[in-house]
């Protein structure tokens, strides 16, 4: 079973992919902040993080950077998915080593699932 962590501040929308990647037979783990994410990220090794920019205690610009320091943590797949759309907040990520960037605003909760089925059926077993 693929394992999925999510980190999202918004406690709704959370537990909307959670349901909906649970549905589809992933196992999934939720965080609410970027130090949070960080921390179960380095403990449970998922094999793809969904994650917000915009987050208390730590963003997402750095707590991917901070997971690219890690000798498990720099392969980890990484999708951004916020409510920034801006070519700088792209940048950031996407040099911190983000495998891909969704506006919120600009997909439904099953698109995002599709997404993230196809990142993992893409990568080599």
């Amino acid at each position: 079973m693929k394992k999925i962590l999510v980190v999202e501040d918004d406690k709704v929308l959370l537990n909307l992919i959670r349901d909906a990647l649970t549905a589809e037979g992933f196992e999934v783990l939720g965080a609410s902040n970027g130090q949070e994410g960080l921390n179960l990220a380095l403990k449970s090794h998922p094999d793809l993080i969904l994650a917000d920019i915009i987050m208390p205690i730590m963003n997402g610009i750095e707590m991917t950077a901070k997971l690219r320091e890690d000798k498990w943590g720099k392969n980890v797949d990484i999708i951004v998915l916020t409510n920034l759309n801006n070519e700088k907040s792209v940048a950031d990520f996407l040099e911190k080593g983000a495998y891909d960037y969704l506006v919120k605003s600009d997909w439904s909760i099953e698109a995002i699932v599709k997404k993230v089925k196809e990142r993992l059926d893409a990568k080599p077993r």
